[in-house]
């Protein structure tokens, strides 16, 4: 693995609609257009700890990206203590990026057979979320939908 973060980012952050193609002073930003990505990979450990892991304590994440950042920030923290240099800290690193996002690719799978994934922290909303938050997180990749089960229902009660 030839960098230690990596993160893909929609298109749309180059229209302006998030903050994605900003790397802080840090890391490299790729455009990937045969994947109509962005690739902003951060590879020094200082940066990870003082530019990456500091702006996500002071602005958390509120999704389940939560517990992905949670399980990666364990993983910079064994490498704070070098324990990546060691096969049981590499061991305990590929156990948990088992349950990060869709978990270890085939290759990862069969160089670590042994490997028992983490459980993932668990992810309480807050009481209030930010309405900036939330336009930004629905404009970015989300949606609103309403289905209703029982339309005849709905209809009677309107015509009333």
């Amino acid at each position: 693995m030839s960098s230690l973060s990596r993160l893909l980012i929609n298109k749309r952050a180059e229209r302006g609609e998030s903050e994605g193609g900003r790397n802080q002073g840090v890391g490299s930003v790729r455009i990937l257009k045969s994947q109509n990505a962005i690739n902003y990979t951060v590879s020094r450990i200082g940066d990870l700890n003082n530019v990456i892991i500091s702006h996500f304590i002071k602005y958390p994440l509120i999704s389940q990206k939560r517990a992905d950042f949670e399980l990666f920030k364990s993983i910079v923290e064994i490498m704070n203590r070098k324990g990546h240099l060691t096969l049981e800290g590499l061991q305990e690193i590929v156990n948990i990026r088992a349950s990060i996002n869709l978990g270890l690719s085939e290759e990862l799978k069969a160089e670590f057979p042994d490997v028992i994934a983490v459980q993932r922290p668990l992810v309480q909303l807050p009481e209030k979320i930010d309405p900036n938050w939330l336009a930004g997180f629905v404009s970015g990749e989300g949606c609103f939908m309403l289905k209703f089960k029982n339309l005849r229902y709905i209809n009677q009660g309107l015509k009333s």
